[in-house]
């Protein structure tokens, strides 16, 4: 390779720090700009349907309003948080109409203070009534999960470790949600199962043993990330027999994490610690153990909206 033979990330997965690092500044430039078009595949679509859902065969309300009639509003936080969405905003109002004037007032990831101004909009008071609606959907779920990303990034600062999304995203909502994430200085697990093998307990016992379903994935898709889900010590070292890229330590406790963690020095195997997080202070010392990445599916689950509020001038 002329960027100097660094192993592509997975289709569709936004590339490592250390996949970056491999590569030369132009090539990293051309990675992170392909990664994060990745995001907006469909956006068009998902948007039309989030439209579609909600105004179906016409809005009611705001047809009581003057065709002609023109307005201006604001948008603004009502809380602190990561500003995160403009992409899915922008296409709202576009779709609803195209001559509506979107503003914006600060950047895409901006850590912002309750009571700032995101946003001004102008244009048809029907279209701005009718939009209002999903593209505040879009913004304060986005930039809800962007700011829980960014404050556990903060939170595990100076550990070395990697914090990973999940695909316990909501449905049809999964792009937009490990955008969300990655705005929010977090890093993207799978964004599907098409693009990394994670073997757990019912695929090895389909399998026969972990060493017989790492050797079946290497032989299918080599270039795919191997990862094995194990639930002991016993198994992490059958596991780390087989050499999977990765290895998915589930639920345990924090002694037999350190303990998986010196197992596994030298191995080049990457440790990836889930489960049993119910805590700031649990995340942390989870963090300290030296594994190098920890998932959470609390990322885009249990995400709470930034309150946010669209206001008439």
């Amino acid at each position: 390779m002329k960027d100097g033979g660094a192993k592509a990330a997975p289709a569709g997965r936004a590339p490592s720090g250390g996949e970056l690092a491999k590569l030369r500044p132009g090539a990293q430039r051309r990675r992170r700009e392909d990664a994060t078009q990745a995001f907006f595949k469909g956006l068009g679509a998902s948007v039309a349907a989030a439209l579609a859902e909600d105004i179906g065969d016409g809005d009611l309300t705001a047809s009581l309003i003057d065709p002609d009639a023109e307005a201006s509003a604001s948008v603004i936080a009502r809380e602190a948080g990561v500003v995160c969405g403009r992409p899915w905003v922008d296409e709202v109002f576009r779709q609803v109409d195209p001559r509506l004037q979107v503003n914006w007032q600060v950047e895409e990831g901006a850590s912002v203070a309750a009571n700032a101004l995101l946003l001004r909009l102008a244009g048809k008071a029907r279209a701005l009534l009718t939009a209002e609606r999903t593209a505040l959907n879009y913004l304060q779920l986005l930039s809800g999960t962007a700011s829980r990303a960014r404050k556990w990034v903060r939170l595990v600062q100076g550990t070395g470790v990697r914090l990973l999304d999940t695909r316990k995203t909501l449905p049809g909502l999964r792009l937009a949600q490990k955008y969300a994430v990655h705005v929010g200085g977090a890093a993207n697990h799978r964004f599907g199962l098409y693009d990394a093998f994670l073997i757990k307990e019912n695929h090895l016992a389909a399998a026969g043993s972990i060493a017989k379903a790492v050797a079946a994935a290497r032989q299918a898709a080599p270039d795919k990330r191997t990862e094995v889900e194990v639930e002991s010590l016993a198994q992490l070292q059958e596991a780390l027999a087989a050499r999977p890229d990765w290895i998915l330590l589930d639920n345990f406790p924090l002694p037999d994490i350190r303990a998986a963690v010196a197992l596994a020095k030298g191995t080049g195997v990457q440790l990836e610690a889930s489960g049993g997080i119910a805590s700031d202070a649990a995340l942390r010392a989870l963090a300290e153990t030296g594994v190098h990445c920890i998932s959470l599916g609390a990322l885009t689950k249990h995400v709470r909206a930034l309150d946010l509020s669209l206001r008439f001038d």
